[in-house]
């Protein structure tokens, strides 16, 4: 008998989130799990680096970042490719579509689409304690960060930049870890940004608890630029925008979130909408993306970050939520279904 047309229609992902304060408690079973995709990913890098080579290069931009990174190496194995492998220095490209914006006039907020292949996503909410700052973030690689937020009430996202270019350096998603567990505000991870070396070109977007904002630019090559700009998607101004067809919609959903985020934050104190989260725009198009009109870069979730709440939550447009929190964090596996995963 042939599936109605309802089961032909429906995709559905899996999600997890998990609570991680032993280091290498439950990601060793992860990664021993995933370690054939991730070295598959890893042969692909333009230039072989050794364990030794990406431990070194940690300790000279990130030193505050080794006990954890030599933790998990030992826990994961401590043989050569997992060492070069969790190091993220000088690794395979690392493209993804999202768009991401953030309000702090009437509520502080950061809103997030992650806009990339099912298959290539770890899907697991990670809650880490692992040098005295409580971290809660989505994670790639098992320890990078590609959108997060720490107890401090720092959060952050990233975006694909755009400009097909590569440079010494590391992963933007070890950077964000770096920053989730050293630093407390924007001004500090901006800082970051500003010296540590990134292999590709991204747009950041921080704001911290007191509602400082910032999007960081970074392409290799060029000059760091530090933007007073709420909001970001996959181009850089000024550079040539990479021929993608995954990220051609680009300036358009730069435009729409220039309009609705200046609509949000204008609203008055006093206003009924001031309790509308940017939520319900990362739901709907333009920013939820289907996978089959995108080259399979479907929106996979929507993040919401709340600093002053410290609360993290993950929207899909059925109306399925994951709801976090620094001060109450459970353990969940979740079946959630979209009309972006079509």
């Amino acid at each position: 008998m042939s599936s109605s047309p309802t089961t032909q229609q429906v995709k559905t992902l899996g999600f997890s989130a998990k609570v991680e304060h032993f280091l290498g408690e439950k990601l060793a079973l992860t990664y021993a799990q995933s370690w054939p995709a991730y070295h598959r990913w890893l042969s692909r890098a333009p230039e072989k680096i050794t364990a030794a080579q990406g431990r070194a290069a940690l300790e000279q931009h990130m030193p505050e970042l080794l006990p954890t990174y030599d933790t998990l190496w030992h826990a994961f194995g401590g043989d050569e490719q997992t060492g070069a492998f969790l190091s993220l220095y000088k690794p395979p490209v690392f493209r993804s579509g999202c768009s991401q914006a953030c309000q702090v006039d009437n509520a502080i907020e950061l809103v997030r689409n992650y806009d990339f292949p099912s298959q290539l996503c770890d899907r697991l909410l990670l809650h880490t304690n692992w040098n005295g700052t409580r971290v809660i973030a989505m994670t790639d690689c098992l320890w990078g960060v590609i959108d997060g937020m720490n107890e401090h009430g720092l959060a952050v996202s990233l975006a694909y930049g755009g400009q097909y270019k590569h440079g010494d350096g590391f992963a933007i998603t070890i950077v964000l870890r770096y920053i989730l567990e050293f630093c407390q505000t924007t001004e500090q991870a901006v800082a970051v940004l500003e010296r540590v070396p990134v292999h590709m070109s991204y747009n950041i977007t921080l704001v911290d608890f007191h509602g400082n904002y910032k999007t960081v630019v970074i392409c290799p090559g060029e000059e760091v630029q530090v933007l007073n700009v709420a909001f970001a998607t996959n181009h850089q101004q000024g550079g040539v925008i990479e021929d993608l067809d995954a990220i051609a919609d680009s300036y358009s959903r730069e435009q729409f979130l220039a309009a609705s985020v200046s609509q949000f934050n204008s609203k008055p104190k006093n206003d009924s909408a001031q309790q509308r989260s940017l939520v319900e725009l990362f739901t709907q198009a333009p920013l939820l993306r289907k996978a089959s009109e995108w080259q399979g870069w479907g929106t996979l979730y929507t993040a919401r970050y709340q600093p002053t709440l410290g609360v993290v939550e993950l929207h899909w447009p059925n109306g399925q939520v994951i709801s976090q929190s620094f001060s109450h964090f459970v353990e969940q596996d979740l079946t959630v279904s979209s009309p972006a995963y079509l």
